[in-house]
């Protein structure tokens, strides 16, 4: 059974559909990568599959269970680390923990142990009677992590989980993603940095104007668009050819008479990305 499914879903806002037409499966321990610029219906997305919003037509099932249908047994199995910060800055660490468990009916006699279990994993034990608002935005996405975590949920959904982060947190973030993974969570998450995906995505979906425009593996993308990428300055701006491989690349360009402002190099997520939607991901 696929931990995460969508069939025909769309969403409409205002008689503007944000969503168009998205079919997505997710496979139990894939790390899936969802990409796409701003507008291109990504946290609405994470919206449905969280049970926030309702599609406004198609079926999604998250973990055995369907969103509109059966949303408790839906929650019940998932975690979720929005992009905004959602703790609650009043309280201390573990005074968040405590509430987040209680809300989740985590008998006393697991609640201890669990909070002291996540915290210790998310390297806030030592700040765990410290008030929230004290915390840098590191901590508090580690927090938030740790929270989501609580209930051992089956599939855990990021949305942009370290945006605004310096890249040393920003990477220690990723081992702990990394090492959630290897325990067998499946894990669907959204970002704007491609080294992030690039580093941890099993496959990747690119979203653009609400509908799904390509989907598969790094090498695979890379392989359908082309290995080897030549650039060429045209004024203040590139131009990118993709080929099949470097080598042909290179016979492309040794066959220049005139090679000023040329180069290539290896294709990489980003040029597929720039290729397929017309944006940075900036």
């Amino acid at each position: 059974m696929a931990a995460v499914a969508l069939q025909n879903v769309h969403k409409v806002y205002n008689n503007v559909c944000v969503v168009n037409d998205l079919s997505l499966t997710i496979q139990p321990g894939e790390i899936f990568g969802l990409l796409g610029p701003n507008g291109a219906g990504k946290s609405t997305t994470i919206r449905m599959l969280t049970t926030l919003t309702q599609p406004t037509q198609g079926e999604i099932v998250v973990a055995g269970y369907d969103v509109v249908r059966q949303p408790f047994w839906v929650k019940q199995q998932i975690g979720v680390v929005l992009q905004q910060i959602s703790v609650d800055v009043d309280l201390t660490v573990w005074e968040n923990m405590e509430f987040h468990a209680r809300m989740h009916h985590i008998p006393n006699s697991r609640r201890q142990q669990d909070i002291s279990r996540w915290l210790d994993y998310v390297e806030l034990s030592d700040r765990s009677q410290s008030l929230v608002k004290t915390l840098s935005g590191g901590m508090k996405r580690r927090l938030q992590i740790a929270r989501a975590l609580l209930h051992q949920p089956q599939i855990l959904f990021l949305d942009e989980p370290t945006v605004g982060l310096d890249p040393q947190t920003r990477r220690r973030l990723w081992e702990i993603i990394k090492g959630l993974n290897q325990q067998g969570m499946t894990i669907l998450l959204t970002t704007h940095y491609m080294e992030e995906v690039e580093y941890l995505c099993d496959r990747i979906g690119i979203m653009d104007n609400g509908k799904l425009i390509e989907m598969g593996t790094l090498e695979e993308l890379r392989h359908k668009h082309g290995l080897g990428l030549l650039m060429k300055q045209d004024g203040d701006r590139w131009d990118y050819t993709f080929f099949p491989t470097m080598d042909e690349a290179q016979v492309h360009l040794a066959a220049q008479i005139d090679k000023t402002g040329m180069m290539i190099r290896p294709s990489n997520l980003e040029d597929i990305f720039v290729d397929l939607t017309g944006h940075n991901l900036d």
